[in-house]
């Protein structure tokens, strides 16, 4: 899957940064450089992809 960096602006001049084709953490660590270009981070919602990714790493790490 292609690793994709969204930021949608609205007419308001709010910024929204939505990433997609991350793994876990891996879009916290892509999208760092633009929240703080973009300022403070008012809301945070992750997707299942983050959750998803997590839940693999643990797994992992019970079978290790």
């Amino acid at each position: 899957m292609r690793k994709v960096i969204e930021i949608i602006v609205s007419p308001q001049g709010q910024s929204r940064v939505e990433t997609k084709g991350f793994a876990g953490g891996e879009c916290r660590e892509a999208s760092e450089f633009l929240k703080k270009g973009l300022g403070k981070t008012h809301n945070e919602k992750l997707t299942a992809e983050f959750y998803t990714s997590q839940v693999n790493e643990l797994r992992q790490q019970q079978r290790g």
